[in-house]
């Protein structure tokens, strides 16, 4: 039986509901929105028009599928993140707001410097430097990573949000040492892979099974790509520069242990909206020889 743009709308948010999901009003819109190749205000427009019979079958394959356990973001091939639109791929992690703490922290100390160079460092999609770019112009942003699909959703979202005049994006390996030339950096700011290789096994379905795991696995503790950062890394900024990390659930304390041991001071740890420890960061202050 035909149904209108409004009501097929309604019955997958009341599917998504059921399902236990909790973003099920944005989710189900998401998904129309891409079905129906229209935006949302004309979908809101066209509300009371029928749907023809591909549509809603392309809809409800869509409802199929993320039920299944697929993500939305996968599904229609984008995501917002700070305001940005950003192209999504199998090849990054799709933005969370937590991710917003570590934005807000770094926009904030960067917005008074006249200019400034930032380097985001396993920048993924690149939404953690795009987003502070976008908020500080004086901001010229360095995307470093190493996967070639990453890299190139990177490139993509800087021309997709015009920020090609202060943005550009380098593979780079947080493993190994800086590529030379690099010069140093105002501010280093770095979401890692942090999850402990053991505990990938056991994630939800929906990131365990689609998200990859290059942009997850930390190592055995998780903390890898912490360690290296600090001791490799540190010297792409000068003293009294800003280093900010991404921490998962229970490795704030750990990953400030290391900050402290490799030279940085004025460390906070900052915590999320749901009051989880979700930043790590501070400002590099001395040299750390090898007989310290």
């Amino acid at each position: 039986m035909a149904t209108t743009y409004n009501n097929l709308y309604m019955d997958i948010r009341q599917t998504l509901r059921r399902a236990g999901i909790e973003a099920a009003t944005l989710e189900a819109r998401e998904l129309m929105c891409f079905a129906s190749g229209k935006t949302r205000s004309q979908l809101v427009q066209d509300g009371q028009l029928y749907v023809p019979p591909a549509i809603e079958e392309r809809a409800k394959d869509l409802v199929r599928r993320h039920l299944a356990g697929e993500p939305v973001a996968y599904l229609i091939g984008e995501w917002e993140f700070y305001g940005l639109p950003l192209d999504i791929s199998e090849s990054v992690l799709i933005p969370r707001p937590d991710t917003e703490t570590l934005v807000d922290h770094v926009v904030a100390w960067l917005r008074p410097l006249p200019e400034c160079r930032v380097l985001d460092l396993c920048a993924g999609s690149g939404c953690i430097g795009l987003a502070i770019a976008s908020q500080v112009p004086g901001a010229r942003v360095v995307l470093g990573e190493l996967d070639e699909g990453a890299l190139r959703i990177c490139r993509q979202n800087i021309r997709r949000n015009s920020l090609s005049g202060q943005v550009v994006s380098l593979k780079m390996d947080a493993l190994s040492d800086p590529p030379p030339r690099l010069g140093d950096f105002d501010c280093l700011v770095c979401n890692p892979p942090y999850i402990p290789s053991g505990d990938i096994a056991g994630l939800d379905v929906s990131v365990r099974d689609y998200e990859p795991h290059l942009a997850l696995d930390g190592g055995t503790d998780g903390l890898d790509f912490y360690r290296s950062v600090c001791r490799r890394w540190r010297d792409v900024l000068h003293t009294g520069s800003r280093l900010a990390f991404e921490v998962g659930i229970g490795q704030a304390d750990d990953v400030l242990r290391l900050m402290r041991g490799e030279g940085f001071g004025e460390l906070e740890i900052l915590p999320d909206p749901a009051g989880i420890p979700r930043v790590v960061t501070g400002l590099r202050y001395r040299e750390v020889y090898a007989d310290a």
